[in-house]
């Protein structure tokens, strides 16, 4: 029975592994499933049987990029001194990664659009914007922000810092606009954290 398992967690990954490049290169619309099952060598069979359909399989690809951005924005805020850097660390990261041609791909401009913005929210909620809360209720906590305000400042910093991701997303990831979001996010923070 192990065997099996490890083969079917094999096949799982490697069709994510595929679509993932395959999304991020060529969109949702421009991947077919026909694309993914020619390059997987898998089964159509095998690939419904962990995927009932194009958009599962892009949801769960959206979900590996979305931990791995996760892991970058930890990563970033590692270390910080205090609340408010890991936030600042954090935010920063994020901006930063909107630059990356997957995340700007797949996270910013494709989900929305296929998974629609209920699903994609509910999504973001337990990645992104849910590490977002988090900061913003480390920084509460050392009575930086009114703990009454977390959950709408989380709202108001996450559609702000999204909307400078999708401008960097337009820009195809310039550095320019990646510097310039990030500027704009700092002045923001030292606006809003001001004691």
């Amino acid at each position: 029975m192990n065997k099996k398992a490890d083969r079917g967690r094999a096949t799982r990954d490697r069709l994510l592994d595929i679509a993932l490049r395959l999304f991020a290169e060529h969109g949702y619309e421009g991947t077919s499933i026909e694309a993914v099952l020619a390059e997987t060598q898998v089964s159509r069979g095998a690939l419904y049987h962990h995927f009932p359909g194009k958009d599962a399989l892009f949801a769960a690809v959206l979900e590996r990029v979305e931990t791995g951005v996760g892991t970058e924005v930890s990563r970033a805020a590692a270390g910080a001194p205090d609340a408010v850097a890991a936030l600042r660390a954090g935010c920063l990261a994020w901006v930063r990664l909107a630059g990356d041609p997957v995340v700007r791909r797949i996270v910013l401009l494709d989900a929305p659009a296929v998974l629609g913005w209920h699903r994609w929210r509910e999504i973001e909620a337990r990645h992104g914007f849910g590490m977002l809360k988090a900061a913003l209720g480390n920084v509460a906590a050392e009575g930086r922000l009114p703990a009454e305000r977390v959950e709408v400042f989380a709202h108001m910093l996450l559609a702000a810092m999204n909307e400078v991701a999708l401008l960097i997303a337009v820009r195809d990831g310039d550095a320019a606009a990646i510097a310039d979001g990030q500027a704009a996010v700092g002045e923001l923070l030292d606006r809003l954290l001001a004691a």
